[in-house]
């Protein structure tokens, strides 16, 4: 195996002292930019690494947070992502990311494996299982600070970033009522995450509050995935009393679900209105154009890293407040609007 380049051999070769090319290769104010050049052209000529772990070490940060998440394959999570990469990257960190794939188990490894990285801080989104947070302790115990975005548990003392569900699914369903439907179906995703059960509050609290009954037969709880929209589209085709208005908890599955009802013979609006949430991509390419809940993703990615960056340079103290709420806004297009009807 070929020996590994050191800094001792990089001073040799240009005849400059160790301690000269270590602060060329950290770009040290004191060195010279003609020196800096040239302690940088050779370590790429004799493949030099530098060696971060053992730097991380003597300066006790490893300039790195942590990011677990339930899923990486939506539109809503890598648009979070990117606000966090942003705003990590402007201030010098770097993001170490994994899934926990809706299992509480996978994510207890996750946090093992960011607790051993060493990362800086964590941000978290609760998988669908996660029942206790208990996972997290070794994080709180060590001084590492830990906060938690979108999916949360809401008897967690720790800091939350989220928007008001239950307000955007009241929000949501009131539009459906607004547009004459009376009877209303909501597809849901697991019922113990916060973003669910609290987007299916607003539906409850809507209907009450018209006067329209709160049936338990109207709810499907699911996955949200596009395979499983046939299964819905068929007991909506079987039902004696079918649904006027549909209100679905995330974009992808509500598009696929209003392309579905178009190819069984359901027109929409007039037959079924349709509002789904998070106001993805497919919201605006398919016909009729999907009314939905905008939630900022990309504005709460930025300000879960920018609240966790401020916490760690002593700056703000985000303990102080428990959660942070970013505001939401129902965007009515055709697949709901009845106004032009007659």
């Amino acid at each position: 195996m070929k020996k590994e380049t050191t800094i001792y051999d990089l001073a040799e070769h240009l005849s400059l002292s160790p301690s000269t090319v270590s602060r060329a290769l950290n770009d040290h104010p004191a060195i010279n930019q003609k020196t800096k050049d040239r302690v940088n052209k050779a370590a790429a000529a004799f493949g030099y690494q530098l060696n971060t772990f053992a730097k991380n070490l003597r300066k006790k940060s490893t300039d790195t947070l942590g990011v677990i998440t339930p899923k990486l394959d939506s539109t809503f999570m890598a648009s979070v992502l990117a606000g966090m990469e942003k705003v990590a990257n402007q201030s010098g960190y770097n993001l170490l990311i994994t899934q926990s794939q809706e299992s509480q188990e996978k994510e207890i490894a996750n946090a093992k494996t960011m607790f051993s990285s060493r990362v800086d801080g964590l941000m978290v989104s609760a998988s669908a299982e996660t029942e206790t947070l208990e996972h997290f302790d070794q994080f709180v115990n060590k001084g590492v600070p830990v906060l938690f975005f979108d999916r949360v548990l809401e008897d967690s003392k720790m800091v939350k970033i989220v928007i008001d569900n239950r307000k955007a699914g009241r929000q949501a369903t009131e539009h459906l009522i607004e547009q004459g439907c009376k009877r209303i179906w909501h597809i849901t995703g697991d019922l113990r995450r916060n973003v669910y059960s609290d987007r299916y509050k607003g539906y409850r609290d809507a209907l009450k509050k018209a006067g329209l009954p709160l049936d338990e037969s109207s709810l499907f709880e699911s996955k949200l995935i596009p395979d499983d929209v046939d299964e819905i589209v068929e007991v909506i085709k079987k039902s004696k009393q079918k649904p006027d208005g549909v209100f679905v908890s995330n974009d992808l599955y509500a598009g696929s679900l209003l392309i579905a009802l178009k190819y069984s013979g359901f027109r929409i609006p007039e037959d079924i209105a349709i509002v789904g949430f998070n106001n993805d991509p497919i919201s605006r390419i398919i016909e009729p154009k999907l009314t939905t809940v905008h939630y900022p993703a990309y504005e709460m990615g930025e300000l879960t890293a920018k609240t966790l960056i401020d916490h760690i340079k002593g700056e703000v103290d985000m303990n102080m407040q428990d959660t942070l709420i970013l505001s939401h806004k129902l965007i009515i297009r055709g697949s709901s609007d009845r106004s032009g009807q007659k």
